[in-house]
């Protein structure tokens, strides 16, 4: 019998699984067999066809990209380079660093004199959870200071400091020499971590930021970039499995992009 909300065409299930990378289609029809898989919030059985623009797709609760023409892609974003789609300034910008096709937006932002770590993808869903004020992905940075922090600054750093939009939500603060300091964040305030070490006294001179959530890379080097595994992209998903979104698959009301939430995913940086 046949679902009256399962369309007529579409690919079948089994084969986008395999091509999203959960293994051969023999290993994701077992995963449709078990029950782990759903669509639009529906458990789905084997043969099911999917559109591949509009269904969503979970594995074992966990929201997956399953259009063909996704791309994800972890950038070293240098110093002094622009992390938005154009700059009136005529200033570089993270897009110039990559490939002009697909089409693809940053996650979030680092200012300009912040190096490290910045992802962009044409995945609009994924973006939403990472750059929604709800999600808490950690977001790891070296800073340089001018001066190591006393103890108890350190552990101000570390319960929440009060900034001028609030206090911070506790942080992860280890002093790795007398100049280094290692911060591992959740939120996504506006050039929080300089804003932090200015609130106890300190001035960053470097910041890079290391890690997200599961991704890091020791081995890129500024302004170059690759694709995410098939493994990283899937990490991601799981990390970010738990966020609540106030709207599911639809148009981001702050803007008309991935990545370029109006009011929102240009303030969020470090």
């Amino acid at each position: 019998m046949t679902n009256p909300s399962e369309p007529a065409e579409g690919e079948r299930l089994q084969k986008v699984l395999a091509r999203a990378g959960f293994g051969s289609r023999r290993v994701c029809e077992d995963l449709i067999d078990e029950g782990r898989v759903t669509v639009d919030g529906e458990v789905a059985i084997l043969g099911r066809r999917v559109d591949t623009a509009t269904a969503q797709v979970e594995v074992d609760g966990v929201l997956v990209g399953v259009a063909p023409d996704l791309v994800h892609w972890l950038l070293h974003k240098p110093a002094r380079v622009v992390t938005t789609a154009s700059d009136p300034e005529g200033r570089t910008t993270v897009l110039d660093l990559v490939p002009e096709e697909p089409r693809v937006f940053p996650v979030g932002r680092l200012d300009y004199e912040t190096e490290g770590l910045l992802l962009l993808t044409n995945d609009g869903a994924l973006t939403h959870r990472l750059t929604h004020p709800s999600f808490g992905v950690d977001k790891e940075y070296l800073a340089e200071v001018d001066r190591m922090p006393s103890r108890g600054d350190l552990r101000r750093l570390r319960e929440g400091v009060e900034l001028e939009d609030g206090v911070t939500a506790p942080a992860k603060v280890a002093s790795l020499d007398d100049r280094t300091l290692r911060i591992t964040i959740h939120e996504g305030r506006n050039r929080q971590v300089r804003r932090m070490v200015e609130a106890v006294g300190g001035t960053v001179l470097r910041l890079v930021r290391t890690r997200i959530g599961p991704l890091t890379d020791r081995v890129l080097k500024p302004g170059e970039w690759r694709p995410l595994t098939q493994d990283e992209v899937r990490a991601l998903e799981r990390a970010v499995a738990s966020a609540a979104l106030p709207w599911e698959g639809g148009t981001d009301p702050g803007g008309t992009e991935p990545g370029t939430r109006r009011g929102e995913a240009d303030r969020r940086a470090e």
